[in-house]
């Protein structure tokens, strides 16, 4: 996984806890969801850093 994208996406995931914080404290409800929805997508973006890097070194255990 690329620092640059594993940078990123726990940056999105940190918004996405802010926005779901704030959204709580001032109790709305759209932004609670939108923060939810951030963490959700930078998890899944994790997610498939990981899957990648996981078939790399799968790729690479039969390249030797």
């Amino acid at each position: 996984m690329g620092t640059a994208d594993k940078a990123r996406n726990t940056g999105e995931g940190l918004v996405g806890r802010v926005k779901e914080a704030a959204g709580k404290v001032t109790d709305n409800e759209r932004l609670e969801a939108e923060g939810e929805r951030d963490q959700a997508s930078a998890d899944l973006k994790q997610r498939g850093e990981q899957l990648k890097d996981a078939a790399e070194d799968v790729k690479d255990a039969f390249d030797r």
